[in-house]
């Protein structure tokens, strides 16, 4: 158990100094390993437990993010719109051709980020414009989409021109979000103008999430990235976490561990927000979708837990 113990302290120690842009420091570690302590079973078990799901974290720093945010734009917007320009012009092969009449289809296209200035998509729009050499004018946020008619009050679509929203986000997780902006602002913008095409593209998302999303909203394209299946589920039958680990290391056991510290961490989703069993995160945050024993610094039996890896939380 001790070889053990010290190789997976070994690899964490090379991930945090390469992966994880030196986020951690050993005295982190140590606090956080020191929140197991024997609630559940034998304390070194606990933690040993607690180290293998640690060096299975996926995570993307700030450079895997950008080079993300070029491939959402290039392969979920760019290329599609392209192909469909080829499509209507008899597969037509000249470049300045498809070139103009791109250029076209974005002046006449605006990005947004899903939910409110302070949050993630939209944070994440500064480095997409950034990445992909957009112009400003083409970024809105939510509220620009509409204005009152000065005459009767009524709703009316402010930028009459554009017939292209796309709305970016990091993760979509449950798809609650996504499907709450299709509902206050999608449908409004559809019964205004049917023949407006709205999107919701995400670098990430949970394949159930997605098909919520796809079922449940007015969105005319919902795309991914990194679409994370089943296997994404750490406790999952099927996870891939557990594929390769060593004898000593048994997914019953860490399920056991993660679900009696985050019940006390998040009652309502002890093992991520609607069940969602992630191990992933980013460099500007962590997903509640992700296990609370991660991310949380609520009270545990009376003490403060020591979040790994911290998440910001929404405050409303």
């Amino acid at each position: 158990m001790e070889i053990l113990k010290n190789e997976l302290i070994n690899k964490i120690k090379i991930l945090k100094e390469t992966v994880w842009e030196a986020k951690i420091t050993e005295a982190t570690l140590t606090r956080w390993l020191n929140n197991f302590c024997g609630r559940c079973m034998e304390d070194e078990n606990e933690k040993i437990h607690a180290l293998y799901l640690l060096s299975q974290f996926l995570y993307f720093g700030n450079r895997e993010m950008r080079e993300l945010l070029k491939a959402l734009y290039r392969d979920l917007y760019k290329y599609p719109i392209i192909a469909d320009i080829r499509k209507k012009n008899g597969d037509t092969l000249d470049m300045h051709f498809l070139t103009l009449k791109f250029e076209e289809e974005l002046r006449n296209t605006r990005f947004l980020g899903v939910g409110n200035p302070s949050e993630s998509g939209t944070h994440l729009l500064y480095y997409f414009r950034q990445e992909n050499a957009l112009p400003k004018n083409l970024f809105i946020h939510t509220h620009h989409i509409f204005k009152r008619s000065s005459d009767r009050g009524l709703l009316e679509i402010r930028f009459p021109e554009v017939n292209r929203y796309v709305f970016i986000d990091d993760l979509c997780g449950s798809g609650s979000q996504a499907i709450e902006y299709s509902k206050d602002i999608v449908e409004d913008l559809k019964r205004l103008d049917s023949s407006c095409c709205v999107s919701y593209f995400s670098i990430f998302a949970v394949k159930n999430g997605l098909k919520e999303v796809r079922s449940k909203t007015k969105f005319d394209s919902v795309e991914t990235i990194f679409e994370l299946d089943e296997t994404y589920e750490c406790f999952n039958p099927n996870s891939r976490y557990f594929v390769n680990a060593d004898s000593a290391i048994e997914i019953s056991r860490a399920s056991a561990i993660c679900s009696h510290y985050g019940q006390e961490l998040w009652p309502a989703w002890p093992l991520g927000y609607k069940n969602g069993q992630l191990l992933i995160g980013f460099y500007h945050n962590v997903p509640d979708n992700t296990l609370p024993v991660i991310w949380n610094d609520n009270n545990v039996f009376g003490k403060k837990w020591i979040p790994i890896f911290k998440r910001y939380p929404k405050i409303y």
